[in-house]
């Protein structure tokens, strides 16, 4: 069944103003606490109860953009490839300031971002300035001294040093006497900087400086990553130090991350969050299925501290879209979209097929369906956003501003000639980086708390870099009306679930779920070109499945016999990097009710929306610096934006 309207294509002021429409009831979450997966507590959306549509209502007017993957010179790896910016300057350049690079050229955001979280490594954390300034304990090491005459002498040198300082630590033969651990002075003092520089920046009601940090596991190259973000303010995020992956105060089990969140929260009565990083170079131990990269079996105390502690996945950024595979996704046409699967981080083991499962969002969406069947609880109930992991201090993820991964690889004429890493196993290109990508979140007020509470909430959406926006329930009660409304939130909230939750269970007499989705295309970005529904379900005899459904277009398009919707062209001009909105629609809007829906097997279901084809960051180089670019170069790109999954599970 489908039911659809497609608003038609408008001036730019009405595309503005039209946010208001696609605006959510938030919940109040009181003082603290996990939001949890009832969304009961919402607001009643349905009910007028003034002549004005806009009074006695509690909506954000937007959503809120941030980055919450963002290094500076602090990082170790950063501060080797040429990174000069720290948080202060990040924090500003975030807030929509020009700032000078670390290559030394201007560069400011087309809008400001409203919430950011620097999250510099917490192994080695402030190891870099003494590497550059050759304190004592630097120079009394062989391998110090040669670093610190490799990033004097600048250029290849330093990329070399970097290189040197990551494969080592990679591998877990990083130097004992470099490095920088918690309890030692140099590791509390540039920790209380970090919150120092946060607190500064925090302006709540405008900006959004949360207190964070990288914990940066690396089993022999395998990247297993986590951003740990603070709801609290310096008071509570001073008490303690943050975890590393370095034994033996540290460990790279993500289990003992999670240990060392609760001694955390009982600590200081605080909150924290861990957002996993895209999973794509972890060669498939993220999502683990039966055991633990450590070999440890996955049982319920595993399943359920993970829900619990990870409600959040990273599924677009710097480096690669960790969405879905081509391998994974034989049936869908969008699936290989900024694809890294060569091998893990430093390309120390290649890539095998059967490690792609372990690695993309809706393979493991799908996998916790299997493990919740069998342990009562899904430990990949995620919701789903996008941060950069640049390493630059500039979070920039628009593709005619990209400033790229680290230092070495800001704007200049030979950039993509020079590989972002390269080893005797591989490498990975310098055109190979995806400007990528935001987290948007439906929050009631710019603050870290009502921030955080949305992401606990799963409130969230990830985009690849465009801004638009982008609304999603479910419910069993949706109908045409509530796709021509233009305040669908209302409906939305009224009748169903947003992003991120349960859907309630099936009320007598209904017979499928139905979902109310809109998006509204970023003013400075491409046309929409389709929404799409993913569905993953669990059939009953424990076999695993996926489908892509088209549910609205643009362009009045007709399916085709074999149910395939015709592309919706190209106006790319790629020697000018140019492109014209003369197809696709500003906004998209539509309730579509599964025409294959069984009560008794679990499903997820989330949003994908695609733009028309735009230029990629690569075009705008080659335009900028008149170069002409390999074949084998991308210049074009499709934005998209995923939200998080909303979740059937049939009655017990």
């Amino acid at each position: 069944m489908l039911i659809t309207t497609t608003f038609k294509k408008t001036a730019i002021a009405s595309v503005v103003l039209t946010t208001l429409a696609l605006s959510p009831i938030a919940h109040s979450t009181g003082s603290g606490g996990i939001v949890s997966d009832d969304t009961s507590a919402m607001f009643s959306a349905g009910k007028k109860v003034t002549y004005s549509p806009y009074a006695q209502r509690n909506f954000p007017d937007r959503p809120l953009w941030g980055d919450t993957h963002l290094h500076t010179a602090i990082s170790f790896d950063a501060g080797t490839f040429g990174a000069s910016l720290l948080p202060a300057d990040a924090y500003l350049f975030a807030k929509g300031k020009e700032v000078i690079s670390s290559t030394g050229q201007p560069v400011r955001l087309s809008r400001p971002l409203d919430f950011l979280v620097v999250a510099d490594h917490s192994d080695n954390m402030g190891l870099y300035p003494e590497l550059q300034s050759g304190a004592p304990f630097v120079m009394a090491s062989e391998k110090g001294r040669e670093w610190n005459a490799m990033i004097k002498a600048g250029g290849q040198e330093g990329v070399r040093a970097a290189a040197d300082i990551i494969g080592l630590f990679s591998q877990g033969k990083f130097p004992e006497e470099l490095m920088s651990l918690p309890g030692t002075s140099l590791y509390r003092n540039t920790w209380d900087g970090i919150i120092d520089a946060a607190e500064d920046a925090n302006d709540p009601g405008h900006f959004t400086a949360f207190i964070g940090y990288e914990w940066t596991s690396l089993d022999k190259g395998n990247n297993l990553h986590r951003v740990v973000m603070y709801r609290d303010n310096a008071d509570r995020a001073k008490l303690l130090e943050p975890f590393t992956a370095t034994p033996p105060l540290g460990s790279n089990n993500p289990v003992d991350l999670w240990h060392w969140m609760d001694r955390y929260e009982e600590k200081t009565a605080g909150q924290v969050l861990a957002i996993a990083h895209n999973g794509n170079l972890s060669n498939g131990i993220m999502f683990p299925e039966t055991t633990t990269f450590k070999g440890n079996e996955i049982d319920k105390e595993y399943v359920e501290t993970r829900a619990k502690r990870e409600r959040l996945y990273e599924v677009t950024q710097i480096k690669g879209d960790g969405e879905t595979h081509a391998y994974l996704s034989t049936n869908d046409e969008f699936a290989d979209y900024e694809t890294w699967d060569i091998g893990n981080l430093d390309i120390s083991e290649l890539k095998k097929k059967e490690m792609l499962k372990g690695e993309y969002a809706r393979s493991a969406l799908k996998t916790g369906l299997q493990l919740e069947k069998k342990l009562g609880t899904n430990p990949y109930k995620f919701g789903l956003i996008g941060s950069t992991d640049s390493h630059t201090g500039l979070a920039t993820a628009q593709e005619d501003n990209f400033f790229g991964k680290h230092s070495g690889g800001e704007p200049n004429k030979d950039r993509f000639l020079h590989p972002m890493a390269k080893v005797a196993k591989g490498e990975y290109k310098g055109y190979a980086p995806a400007a990528s990508g935001w987290a948007a979140v439906w929050a009631n007020e710019n603050t870290r708390a009502s921030i955080f509470d949305a992401m606990q909430r799963k409130e969230t959406y990830a985009t690849t870099g465009s801004r638009m926006v982008v609304r999603f329930f479910g419910g069993w009660d949706f109908d045409i009306k509530d796709a021509s409304d233009r305040q669908p939130a209302r409906a939305g909230y009224a009748k169903g679930v947003p992003m991120g939750a349960n859907l309630t269970s099936l009320p007598e007499g209904k017979k499928a779920p139905t979902f109310l989705v809109a998006a509204l295309k970023d003013p400075l970005s491409g046309n929409l070109d389709r929404i799409q529904i993913i569905k993953g379900w669990l059939d009953n005899k424990g076999a695993l499945h996926e489908k892509v459904y088209d549910v609205v277009w643009s362009d009045n398009r007709k399916v085709d016999a074999k149910g395939k919707l015709p592309a919706v062209g190209n106006t790319v001009n790629i020697a000018s990097a140019t492109w014209t909105n003369s197809i696709g629609e500003p906004e998209l809007i539509t309730v579509w009710q599964d025409p294959n829906f069984d009560a008794s097997q679990s499903a997820f279901y989330y949003a994908r929306v695609i733009e028309i084809p735009t230029p990629r960051w690569t075009a705008y180089e080659a335009e900028f610096y008149n170069i002409k670019m390999p074949a084998e170069v991308p210049m074009i790109t499709r934005e998209r934006a995923y939200t998080s999954p909303i979740w059937y599970t049939p009655t017990k």
